[in-house]
């Protein structure tokens, strides 16, 4: 049964790197959260790594710049791998074509316009219109503050009907935004599964996120699975992720299923906590109400 514990300092010394998430655990979207800051400052104070591990659509400078302007200090964290690092490998790879129709926020641009090194000189990827689309890149829905799902209903049973693979860029279902709850591109995604489209996912819960973070980390200094500690308040990606890599996890009750533990969110209840993980067949090692 899962140990629900007060601090990150309460069970650190095993782990010499976190995989932190972002939103929920280190963010609300808006701001940053002090305690949690703290948490990985002192984290990384003991000599450990700490890489954040984030469902985000956009590459990691994109990400980085994100939260620098959002306040987040540079000395709490080593690397940020993000679900667009690895989903662009697969772009650029020819996973749904030469030829794709960019279904999300302009924001998000930067997915097709910081090509790694790696990709440089090789066969451009070529945003065209849905008509000429040889495949989609899904990184959320156009107003990612107004839209739902079933606004796409339509446009995919067309893009189904014409074959057409998704490349999902964040399957995250929902994040919070400040108080407002919105939908990403794996609430999207699983619609046009749904519908009997095909798509393909590449952050987490998903193996080629961790195939990337762990070589990234390897260059600043290899890390043993069983030395890893994961962080994160998804337990359908961040805990099932980690769980399926043999990785341990750390489950951040307060974030996205907070109304499920009790009435004080720095303080789940471990009855309702324990029923709750064995609805959804998930026993993560730890949790926590807040990371601190």
């Amino acid at each position: 049964m899962t140990r629900i514990v007060q601090s990150l300092a309460e069970i650190s010394a095993p782990y010499d790197a976190l995989f932190c998430d972002l939103w929920g655990c280190l963010h609300n979207g808006v701001a940053p959260f002090p305690e949690a800051v703290a948490a990985l400052q002192g984290f990384r104070a003991t000599g450990g790594k700490v890489v954040l591990l984030t469902n985000a659509p956009r590459p990691a400078p994109f990400v980085i710049a994100t939260l620098e302007r959002m306040g987040v200090p540079r000395d709490a964290y080593d690397l940020v791998v993000s679900s667009g690092d690895a989903a662009q490998d697969a772009m650029f790879a020819g996973a749904v074509g030469r030829k794709v129709w960019h279904l999300g926020p302009e924001k998000d641009a930067g997915f097709f316009e910081q090509i790694p090194a790696e990709w440089q000189g090789q066969a451009e990827i070529e945003r065209v219109s849905f008509e000429e689309a040889e495949g989609i890149i899904c990184t959320g829905p156009f107003d990612e503050i107004s839209e739902v799902p079933e606004d796409y209903r339509a446009r995919f049973l067309l893009a189904k009907g014409r074959g057409l693979p998704m490349l999902c860029a964040n399957p995250d279902i929902v994040v919070d935004l400040g108080e407002r709850r919105i939908y990403c591109a794996g609430a999207l995604a699983a619609l046009y599964e749904e519908m009997g489209g095909e798509a393909m996912y590449f952050g987490k819960p998903h193996p080629p996120i961790y195939d990337l973070a762990r070589r990234k980390l390897a260059a600043i200094g290899g890390v043993e699975d069983g030395r890893i500690l994961a962080i994160g308040d998804g337990i359908n990606t961040d805990v099932a992720g980690a769980v399926g890599e043999g990785i341990d996890a750390l489950f951040v009750t307060g974030g996205l299923a907070v109304d499920q533990f009790g009435a004080d969110p720095e303080a789940p209840e471990a009855e309702l906590l324990a029923t709750w993980l064995a609805a959804r067949q998930q026993d993560p090692l730890f949790s926590i109400g807040k990371l601190r």
